[in-house]
């Protein structure tokens, strides 16, 4: 059989409908002569083009067009055209009645006032707005207003002025949006024209498109060619539903240490000061606590744990336990009450301990939660993220034991290059941070940290020092590596095509 009765077989019912009118050249026309949706029209092109039948050529041009809000500004004004006018003619006029008689919503109010603040016609003065400008002045329609009336327009073509408008549009809600339209162009091959009349001879109801149970039932088969199926030409990739990527990872991580033979803790992101900061030895003048490092809930109280283990706690900060001189303070139960978004899910592991029965050691613990603390956001920080924790405690344990735990989480987390460097914090002695290579950004990043309780945190919780080992590993930063992202807000920035392609690489 040769090439040309083969693509004669395998055309479809929407490809023999558009071939005789594919002289039409004008999509629109093609699609209302063969009663097809323009969409329709165009995939059946596609496949043409696939067979060989015709050329496709596509061009995007972008097109600056009115939004919804413009459709209403070009008819009732834009927001400062109506404060403008508002102000001007009173002279000076307060917030409140300004915004009452220009009939604005709080967010048109407040782009308004920026608007003309920056064109310098009005000045706010000890509550009220004064009118800076001359009435000649205002009368003129400015570039922005000029430039919604020729809407739409082709973006490429915009003029300097009208570009300064467009600039000047694009960031408020609505106003103006840029569309891309594709245009399709198509020439039909000298195959092409050979298929289109030769198609003439067979008719549509000669060719089966499916066999179905009256198909088969009726005879109707009978005589008729089955319809030749091109399994050559792209389809529509369809994304199934699944877990977002980063539930996925903390679900992973979930399975990693359970399988490790820990338990899994869990908690409110609320935390009162006292689990957050004082069972973990953390003094209540460190810097750590203060407001621009911790988010507090404004006025708001916790209830303390029972009175015996807060005395404790209380000592072990002013004086001192198992040999220690504590940080020599007054310790205060006000400031351990103050309830904030925790820092950690060490909070979790503190409370943990203080519930343990310590007849019944050893025990392994984790967490993979929330945290939040008052960070400058960049490519590695966030003002809110991902820690894992992790706890043993047994009195044989050690510090080779605890980079054991990490090394092995990092390898099943998919990163088998890992070191570690001697650290601080408050509540553990030894302390070290880890490192994981990060092959995106080229350069080792800091996931982990790391140590083993100080006794001024154990006494007070287990009644004796008990070693406990311990771990927050910043989760987020760790997922930038197994996703090869290099920024962290990507982590969070709901791409719908980073959705639905992404896989998560450990398992």
């Amino acid at each position: 059989m040769d090439k040309k009765q083969e693509i004669l077989e395998s055309l479809s019912l929407n490809e023999r409908k558009i071939l005789p009118l594919l002289k039409e050249k004008v999509i629109k026309e093609i699609a209302k002569k063969s009663q097809l949706e323009e969409v329709a029209v165009l995939r059946a092109l596609e496949y043409l083009g696939n067979k060989g039948i015709l050329t496709l050529n596509s061009s995007s041009i972008k097109q600056v067009d009115l939004g919804v809000n413009g459709i209403l500004y070009k008819q009732k004004g834009l927001p400062e055209r109506r404060l403008i006018n508002v102000v001007a003619d009173k002279k000076t006029i307060s917030l409140n009645d300004a915004k009452k008689s220009s009939g604005l919503t709080d967010n048109e109010f407040q782009a308004a006032l920026g608007a003309l603040k920056k064109k310098a016609l009005i000045a706010l003065t000890e509550g009220n707005l004064v009118f800076n400008g001359n009435k000649e002045e205002i009368t003129t329609k400015t570039l922005e207003e000029q430039f919604l009336e020729k809407l739409p327009m082709d973006f490429e073509a915009l003029k300097p002025e009208e570009k300064y408008a467009f600039e000047s549009l694009k960031g408020r809600k609505n106003i103006i949006e840029l569309i891309t339209n594709n245009n399709v162009n198509f020439e039909v091959t000298e195959l092409g024209k050979e298929i289109i009349n030769e198609s003439k001879n067979i008719k549509g109801e000669d060719l089966i498109e499916a066999l179905t149970p009256e198909v088969l039932t009726s005879n109707s088969w009978k005589g008729k060619k089955f319809r030749r199926y091109d399994i050559k030409s792209p389809v529509p990739q369809i994304y199934g539903a699944k877990r977002h990527f980063v539930n996925q990872a903390r679900d992973y991580a979930r399975k990693v240490w359970s399988e490790m033979g820990f338990k899994e803790m869990t908690g409110t992101s609320t935390q009162v000061g006292f689990w957050n900061f004082d069972a973990l030895f953390t003094a209540q003048n460190h810097p750590v606590r203060e407001i621009h490092d911790t988010f507090y809930i404004k006025n708001a109280k916790g209830k303390l744990p029972d009175k015996k283990l807060v005395e404790q706690v209380k000592k072990s900060h002013e004086k001192g336990v198992a040999g220690s001189k504590g940080w020599r303070y007054n310790w205060k139960e006000e400031e351990a009450q103050r309830i904030i978004l925790r820092t950690h899910t060490t909070a979790l592991s503190a409370k943990t301990l203080a519930s343990l029965d310590i007849k019944k050691l050893p025990q392994k613990f984790f967490a993979v939660g929330k945290c939040f603390r008052n960070e400058t956001v960049d490519w590695s920080h966030g003002f809110e993220f991902n820690q894992t924790e992790g706890i043993v405690v047994d009195e044989n344990a050690n510090f080779r034991n605890l980079i054991g735990y990490l090394k092995e989480f990092a390898k099943k987390m998919g990163y088998e290059k890992v070191k570690f460097q001697p650290s601080f914090f408050p509540y553990t002695e030894p302390s070290i941070e880890g490192y994981v290579w990060n092959e995106q950004k080229k350069q080792w990043i800091e996931v982990l940290a790391a140590g083993i309780f100080r006794p001024e945190v154990t006494e007070p919780l287990l009644g004796k020092p008990i070693p406990v080992l311990a771990w927050g590993p910043g989760f987020d930063r760790m997922m930038m590596g197994i996703y090869a992202i290099s920024d962290m807000r990507e982590l969070y920035k709901n791409d719908l095509d980073q959705l639905r392609k992404i896989k998560f690489l450990s398992q």
